[in-house]
């Protein structure tokens, strides 16, 4: 057997049992006539000691292994207060499952640093530091506490398709592919789609799927592929929709503080469930004008803008009421004054997480705003139809998986946040 018990399964309390662990050797120290291995798994790491006179000399030798050997590990439970985890391993055999025969391209330890280019080239090194590993762990819950959570309200998880014929919001960072005879497109948000759903029926839908932007930037906070977590509602207005999002963020985040404790212990944060403030748009605009900034009316903000926001409103902040004609075209403008829209942006800890709106359910409406965009509206017949057909008020939102996941681990670069990256210049591995 190659294994018996993860290392996460073993405890002091199993003193004197026999138990088999597999993973990596993560270190190996020569203190005088005593060897320590530490072995790494996907659930911590343990240490396994050799000593002279004590264990079989045979046994001491296998343990003189390079860093990153794949090996089995039989061995006694041991209890020792001292150790890190209050037991430690006395090998009784040592198997290498795989000898290594090329040079391992950084180390995994941390105790020398890696560029993050040279990482990601070998992400499958990558991950087996315990920061990296930290991270995709944290993404994990956050996917799964997505789902629990629409679940749990009464929501169904639809699946729509990556290939479009036409942009579905609007612009040109689409990346085109040849579909048979056709022109389409990868999508750039499942929008249409999930109104779609709704349309017919579904009151309550999300999904979780990647979407393309062919955006050429350089930047630390954007990917031309990402995951989007969307939901839509039917039979609801802009206000409704705002609520669930701030709920959905605080389940998240408190799943991550019950789930993921040392994981984050592992990232020295300290995660805590933020308390959302709602402020209209006009609002922050006089807010940061008075602090010295020169914004606009109809100026989206900017990254620092939204550094300043976090500043001077807090950790969580939902931004409504934004102006038409800065967001989608679908967005519902406000009744009394058609230069807002019912629209918002979740703001976490300085960065855009989330976006969402009431959308437009009256065909005609839809027209005009399509128009207004320099858009034709015979490419979105297909969508413009179902509104004809008894179609709801209903409103949703998307968060970006990699950006909520950068802002709780609090990396600096999305890409440390996305297991296998596409940017303008990464297409491999």
């Amino acid at each position: 057997m190659i294994r018996t018990n993860y290392i996460s399964e073993v405890s002091k309390e199993m003193d004197g049992e026999k138990v088999t662990l597999a993973g990596w050797v993560h270190e190996v120290r020569k203190l005088g006539s005593i060897t320590f291995m530490l072995l790494r798994d996907s659930t911590g790491i343990v240490q396994i000691i050799g000593k002279s006179g004590v264990t079989d000399n045979e046994i001491i030798k296998s343990m003189d292994l390079p860093k990153e050997s794949v090996v089995s590990v039989e061995g006694i439970v041991k209890k020792n207060d001292t150790a890190k985890k209050g037991f430690e391993i006395v090998p009784l055999k040592i198997t290498d499952l795989n000898p290594i025969s090329k040079m391992i391209p950084f180390e995994t330890t941390g105790k020398v640093p890696a560029e993050l280019d040279t990482r990601l080239d070998f992400r499958y090194i990558d991950l087996r530091r315990l920061q990296t590993t930290a991270i995709f762990k944290i993404e994990s819950t956050i996917l799964s506490s997505f789902n629990q959570f629409l679940n749990s309200k009464g929501f169904h998880e639809i699946r729509t398709s990556s290939i479009v014929s036409e942009a579905t919001e609007g612009g040109a960072e689409l990346f085109p592919i040849q579909y048979f005879e056709d022109k389409a497109y990868l999508a750039q948000s499942p929008q249409l789609y999930k109104q779609l759903a709704v349309i017919g029926g579904f009151d309550k839908v999300y999904m979780i799927m990647p979407v393309y932007r062919a955006e050429k930037s350089n930047d630390l906070y954007h990917l031309n592929e990402i995951t989007q977590m969307d939901v839509e509602m039917g039979f609801v207005d802009y206000k409704d929709a705002e609520n669930m999002l701030i709920d959905t963020l605080d389940y998240i985040i408190k799943e991550v503080i019950k789930n993921n404790s040392e994981d984050l212990k592992t990232l020295n944060i300290n995660l805590e469930v933020p308390k959302t403030k709602v402020v209209e748009y006009s609002e922050i605009i006089k807010k940061l004008n008075s602090e010295g900034k020169d914004i606009k009316f109809g100026d989206d903000f900017s990254r620092d803008d939204e550094k300043l926001i976090e500043k001077y409103f807090g950790e969580s902040v939902l931004v409504t009421e934004f102006p038409t004609s800065i967001r989608a075209f679908y967005s519902l403008p406000n009744e009394d004054n058609k230069q807002l829209s019912h629209s918002y942006d979740l703001i976490y800890k300085g960065m855009e997480i989330s976006s969402g709106a009431q959308r437009i359910h009256k065909p005609e409406m839809l027209i005009e705003a399509i128009k207004s965009r320099g858009m034709d509206p015979n490419n979105f017949k297909f969508y413009i139809d179902a509104f004809r057909c008894g179609a709801p008020p209903h409103a949703g939102w998307s968060i970006g998986l990699e950006r909520l996941a950068m802002q709780i681990t609090e990396m600096k670069n999305i890409r440390e946040c996305a297991l296998f990256p596409r940017d303008r210049k990464r297409i491999s591995p």
